[in-house]
């Protein structure tokens, strides 16, 4: 049970108490944009051994080095809209939001080449300004710098500091929402809230964080408390109690259901199928299908015992990423509560169930930023003090590693 605070409590509020000597701003900006020079040279030079990119190859080599694989899609769909094929491959697949923030500001520029990688690099550095600013509410200065450090020498970060993906947009509007929920301002979290769910299939985990971190707020206030780093969780039955509570007011946040609610209304409208973004991942060259080849990875195994070594190393990798984060949800559990669980554990088990093969797995990883911060804070307190550059340079050498593939064209996650 969280410790009571006695007269000092304030059930109205969940601002916690911020650490002095936490990481200004302007040097979590510096950190990306060094991070963002680097990773772009290693992308290029990839680029320039590797193949060229098929969806513009129109702007300088630095530019085209960020536009892989999915980019060609999400091209497609900024340019052209969307279009359905059942049982074959098509832009169905894709949710709407980053290809409608590229679309929308590409009619005002006039350039839709340069747009993708803008809107990624853009929504990157906000998401890693936000993640400080939730970071502060939960975690010791130092914990806060290694957290950050974490994200931005994660191996997939490449997504977002440039690569023409959804992940960054979608990251951004994940972590907006959990720090507008934690100041109670449940309509504007739940608005970013719809980003979210229409910017990826995932999505769907940031409406049920908020949800349940509501519930967890109001049962703070039933006991008089405020959840501080060190506090235990709230029982699971004063959560379940608590859910009595939910007045009008606290509605705001369902507004995140939105944005996949107007995408299916869409795909039923156009295509008459409202769950066309599912029926498509089935299709020829993805089969990615439901069941139980699917869940239990035979395809993986086959992988192992006769794919090549390179194909063995990039799934392997994602495997060991999304495996090593399900063993930190206890301890985002015990340190964040039952919302940041429930977020993480919908985003972690989405891919978990619905991939053959753990491809794609690296890039999902990034959405669960509260299993960065337990990551952040464990690697705080250890006591041997050499982990932690141990730790960050490897992570470094791994984000370096896959630039450089991306840019070489390599499907890397």
């Amino acid at each position: 049970m969280a410790r009571t605070r006695g007269s000092q409590a304030t059930p109205s509020s969940s601002v916690r108490i911020r650490p002095h000597g936490d990481v200004p701003v302007r040097t979590v900006i510096g950190a990306f944009a060094v991070a963002l020079l680097v990773c772009t040279a290693f992308a290029t030079w990839g680029a320039s051994r590797g193949h060229p990119t098929t969806v513009f190859n129109l702007g300088p080599p630095w530019l085209d080095a960020w536009i892989r694989y999915d980019a060609g899609w999400y091209a497609h769909i900024a340019a052209y809209g969307y279009e359905y094929l059942p049982g074959q491959q098509s832009s169905v697949a894709f949710f709407p939001a980053y290809p409608l923030a590229v679309r929308g500001i590409s009619a005002v520029t006039g350039h839709l080449n340069w747009i993708g990688p803008l809107v990624t690099m853009t929504s990157g550095l906000t998401a890693v300004v936000l993640i400080r600013q939730w970071c502060l509410q939960w975690l010791s200065p130092r914990a806060v710098t290694i957290t950050l450090a974490a994200v931005l020498l994660y191996p997939y970060a490449v997504f977002i500091y440039g690569a023409m993906y959804a992940d960054a947009l979608f990251l951004v509007s994940a972590v907006g929402a959990f720090v507008c929920v934690e100041r109670r301002w449940y309509a504007v979290a739940g608005l970013l809230g719809a980003v979210a769910t229409a910017g990826r299939p995932v999505g769907v985990a940031v409406a049920v964080g908020l949800v349940v971190r509501v519930i967890e707020h109001l049962a703070q206030d039933r006991a008089a408390t405020t959840s501080r780093p060190g506090d235990d969780p709230v029982p699971l039955r004063a959560l379940i109690s608590a859910i009595r509570d939910i007045r009008l007011r606290h509605a705001g946040v369902a507004l995140s259901a939105l944005g996949l609610v107007g995408w299916m209304g869409y795909l039923w409208a156009s295509f008459g199928d409202p769950l066309a973004f599912v029926a498509v991942e089935s299709a020829p060259g993805w089969n990615q299908g439901v069941g139980p080849r699917t869940w239990f990875k035979v395809a993986y195994l086959s992988h192992l015992l006769r794919g090549p070594w390179e194909l063995k190393v990039i799934l392997t990798a994602q495997a060991f990423v999304v495996l090593m984060a399900v063993f930190l949800l206890r301890r985002v559990w015990r340190r964040f509560g039952w919302g940041y669980l429930a977020y993480c554990g919908v985003v972690l088990a989405i891919p978990l169930v619905g991939t053959k093969d753990f491809l794609g797995c690296g890039r999902y990883v990034l959405a669960a930023f509260p299993v960065f911060a337990a990551y952040g804070a464990m690697l705080a307190d250890h006591r041997r003090q050499w982990v932690v550059p141990v730790a960050l340079g490897i992570q470094g050498v791994g984000l370096a590693v896959a630039c450089y593939f991306y840019g070489s064209g390599a499907l890397i996650s």
